[in-house]
């Protein structure tokens, strides 16, 4: 895989997924919702007023236990609160596999892989939603 090109997209989302342990199919739908109707692009008259879909973007998902790195206490993240490997990796494919049930072209960095991602970013924006947040 090194120096490999696993997957691109032109304009769209780079998604970062972290997994929680206790995160469910319950938590996968509701992100995935909230990532196709997040109204993140501009519009005509440059007011962020477009989804993904509007814009015909692609999307690239990327498993990333590392958002879940707490380094509250000392200097070295603890990712206790991610869901091991061995759980996380399947919940990934069916999170994949329910995306691209309603976005038919995302496309996916590979669980475990030690990747190197690039992102040129306009704006920047970057939107954090966590499940666990809803009201």
């Amino acid at each position: 895989m090194e120096g490999r090109i696993i997957a691109s997209i032109d304009t769209g989302l780079l998604v970062l997924i972290g997994i929680h342990s206790d995160d469910s199919h319950d938590d996968m739908k509701y992100i995935i919702g909230k990532i196709m109707g997040l109204r993140i692009f501009n519009d005509d008259r440059e007011l962020m007023n477009r989804s993904v879909q509007d814009v015909e973007g692609g999307v690239l998902l990327v498993p990333q236990f590392t958002l879940y790195g707490d380094a509250r206490r000392g200097n070295r993240p603890s990712y206790s609160s991610a869901m091991p490997p061995a759980e996380a990796g399947p919940f990934f494919s069916d999170f994949l596999d329910h995306f691209r049930s309603v976005h038919p072209g995302a496309v996916a960095g590979v669980f475990g892989a030690d990747m190197k991602v690039s992102l040129t970013n306009w704006g920047p924006v970057t939107i954090l939603l966590d499940s666990s947040k809803i009201l």
